[in-house]
């Protein structure tokens, strides 16, 4: 009995620790460009584009993709199915100021349903750009509990890391014969 009552009341401890974890999460990554951001903008504003950088992309040859509403800014919408590492989602830019910010809403359904908010960030600096790509939200109970388990700023942010290396090395790449 004495046993159990022990279980119970570490039980009872380990989910009052979970409980008590932050309610919200934030990762993000930055990468300075050699380039300007009207150079770099048009690569985040278009979801077209992201299958040229975003290393999601990759992760899943046979990814369904559907595009709907505007071709690029705000209503522009991204939905895909894949594989068990994308699952299912939809993403849609809400907000542009152009060669600045983005901010879009990006939805899970699949294998997790999560809602969090996607922004990114365009620095200039002397023919430069810092490019800042960020992802927060809620944190619930399952989300805390999971990120006892799974580093979730090591797991996005090394995507994000991937990402940005991907868009430098597409904008600082010449373009042959030019």
């Amino acid at each position: 009995m004495m046993v159990f009552a022990i279980v119970v009341l570490l039980l009872i401890a380990f989910l009052l620790y979970v409980a008590s974890l932050p309610d919200a999460f934030r990762v993000e990554r930055s990468l300075e460009i050699n380039a300007g951001s009207e150079q770099i903008f048009p690569l985040i504003n278009d979801f077209h584009a992201w299958e040229a950088w975003s290393p999601w992309e990759k992760a899943d040859p046979l990814v369904q993709r559907s595009y709907s509403g505007n071709d690029s800014g705000p209503g522009a919408v991204y939905a895909w199915q894949g594989n068990k590492q994308l699952g299912v989602g939809r993403m849609e830019i809400l907000e542009t100021r152009p060669h600045d910010y983005l901010r879009l809403q990006i939805n899970f359904y699949k294998p997790f349903a999560a809602q969090n908010t996607i922004e990114f960030k365009l620095e200039s600096r002397a023919g430069k750009t810092v490019v800042s790509h960020a992802m927060f939200g809620p944190s619930n109970f399952m989300s805390k509990l999971m990120g006892l388990f799974f580093n979730m700023d090591k797991m996005v942010g090394g995507k994000f890391d991937e990402g940005l290396q991907s868009l430098k090395e597409i904008v600082e790449t010449p373009v042959p014969g030019n």
